[in-house]
């Protein structure tokens, strides 16, 4: 059972191989990602060799997909938000199932994901 979501940037730290996030990550016990992140992640590949090494990484955590009631969630959201806090779609839609689990939801972008969820969202390391 998933206990908590990671964001894309704790993902990218992980494939860098950034020493505070390869330490955090052992201390979870089932973290999970939704979609979204998993296309980012992807996008982010900078050739076929890192895709693969991408596609490796994102194994090891479970797939959170999204609802129907996630995309209305995140419209309501990125319409009460986008003009006043910067945040946008794909911020939206990256908390939209951490709020319909209430799951704690781990990233270092905490400006865009404190309004959407703020008892939810936490900085990990």
């Amino acid at each position: 059972m998933v206990d908590c979501l990671l964001d894309t940037n704790i993902i990218v730290d992980l494939l860098r191989g950034y020493q505070p996030a390869l330490k955090w990550i052992v201390t979870q016990t089932e973290p999970g990602i939704c979609r979204v992140v998993y296309m980012e992640v992807i996008q982010g590949a900078t050739d076929r060799r890192n895709q693969r090494d991408v596609l490796k990484l994102m194994k090891r955590f479970a797939m959170i997909e999204h609802t129907q009631a996630d995309f209305i969630w995140s419209t309501r959201q990125l319409i009460r938000h986008s003009l006043t806090d910067n945040v946008d779609l794909t911020d939206c839609l990256i908390a939209a199932p951490a709020h319909r689990l209430n799951l704690p939801l781990y990233t270092r972008n905490m400006k865009h994901f404190t309004p959407l969820i703020p008892k939810l969202v936490k900085q990990p390391y």
